[in-house]
């Protein structure tokens, strides 16, 4: 049961599966199973009642093997060591996966955003950036938003590392304000990359897009810009979630209607056209395409046999534990792993991070357009292994990812 609980667990276990069918060197499988350099951090932060309070902050590298250190960094009360181990881990596959040249990082505060107000937000964000100094830096690690953080919270982070360096570095985080050079398309681009890797997996398994079904469990970004982009595309959006709930219409729901009720009511549920359902209800519709974007809610081996979705496309990072997979597999369904189906995120980082050193800026169409050929072209070559080796996508992507890692470590040797 511990896979079902501890994130770490989880990534360790994913790794050794893959090790074992590739026949990994044991020397670069231990080096693997264990991160580059873990930072904790504690540090004060000014109240806005002029009371001073500890918070305690992390930043995991995983693997520099193939770049420098790319991962988001999320505010959550409930983060927790492991749990940042885990997806710094999960950021170096995603990263080889779809072949751009980065390792794995994540970075986190503990701390509670929903009940913190502006003022006190920028100045823990600016003293957490201080104290990560030693790691920044455009050629070392570069951060970008996730989970309660987002443009601005990275442009505080640009602008306190250069304040410290004297000059403007805009380089040094993704997923900052246009204003500050950031990149188009960033925003959609983990949603829009959903999307592109289901297109392709129902080409391969022959469902027709024309009145497919669809059930979202999340309606944070990545949930909302996938919903709203296979709205588009003519899908039939039966089921959008939240952390509270969820809404359900057999005959399709009305997206923009729905994310217009979401912004004035903080949540789907009550919405006037659907009815009112739970999250576990969710994860059990009939449909073509389940995508899991929520942080809450796993596919576990105790809920996996009620999934009768035909394709299972990971927005959220982890949304599926080992024995669910295992249960999916065994019951032909087919899953898109989050390594691979939510890589346009940072896809979409590397652009804005190489327009930010280049300070040469692409279009709208030319970014979703570069983002459409890596997407494809890496849906195709983790599918190509899947029926090569016979295995499920998840392995499929493992097999590729560590491999790539497994390969930049080989030739780089081991200094002295």
């Amino acid at each position: 049961m511990a896979d079902e609980r501890n994130p770490w667990e989880v990534a360790l276990s994913q790794l050794d599966k893959v090790a074992e069918r590739i026949g990994l060197e044991e020397e670069i499988h231990e080096r693997l199973r264990h991160p580059r350099r873990t930072l904790i951090v504690t540090f004060p932060v000014r109240m806005d009642d002029g009371r001073m309070r500890i918070f305690t902050g992390y930043r995991v590298h995983h693997s520099l093997d193939r770049g420098p250190a790319k991962g988001g960094i999320r505010y959550h009360p409930n983060v927790t060591l492991d749990e940042v181990k885990a997806l710094a881990m999960w950021m170096t596959w995603k990263c080889a996966v779809v072949n751009i040249p980065f390792g794995g990082a994540k970075g986190a505060v503990v701390c509670n955003p929903k009940e913190m107000s502006r003022g006190e937000l920028e100045r823990l964000t600016r003293r957490y950036t201080t104290e990560l100094m030693i790691l920044l830096g455009p050629e070392k690690d570069i951060p970008a938003p996730d989970v309660y953080t987002d443009a601005q919270t990275m442009a505080w982070i640009m602008d306190t590392y250069s304040m410290n360096v004297g000059y403007s570095v805009p380089s040094v985080v993704t997923g900052k304000p246009l204003s500050v050079g950031g990149s188009r398309g960033r925003e959609e681009a983990t949603g829009r990359g959903v999307v592109l890797t289901t297109l392709e997996a129902m080409k391969e398994l022959g469902i027709p897009k024309d009145g497919a079904t669809v059930a979202v469990q999340g309606f944070g970004n990545v949930g909302r810009t996938v919903a709203m982009l296979l709205y588009r595309e003519g899908f039939r959006v039966i089921g959008i979630s939240d952390s509270q709930g969820g809404t359900y219409n057999p005959k399709g729901l009305d997206v923009p209607a729905l994310t217009e009720h979401k912004r004035e009511a903080g949540t789907v549920v009550g919405f006037p056209g659907g009815e009112d359902i739970t999250n576990e209800e969710l994860l059990a519709l009939q449909c073509d395409v389940l995508l899991p974007a929520a942080l809450d809610h796993p596919t576990t081996g105790e809920n996996a046999d009620k999934v009768r979705a035909k394709i299972v496309a990971e927005g959220a990072n982890g949304p599926t534990t080992p024995e669910a997979d295992s249960i999916l597999y065994d019951r032909g369904v087919f899953v898109i792993p989050d390594i691979l189906a939510n890589a346009g995120g940072v896809t979409v980082s590397y652009f804005e991070w190489v327009q930010s050193l280049q300070e040469f800026f692409w279009s709208e169409e030319e970014v979703n357009s570069r983002l459409r050929d890596i997407m494809v072209r890496s849906f195709h070559e983790v599918y190509e292994v899947h029926m090569r080796e016979k295995v499920d996508m998840r392995l499929a992507a493992y097999i590729l990812a560590v491999g790539r890692v497994a390969e930049a470590f080989h030739t780089r040797g081991l200094y002295p």
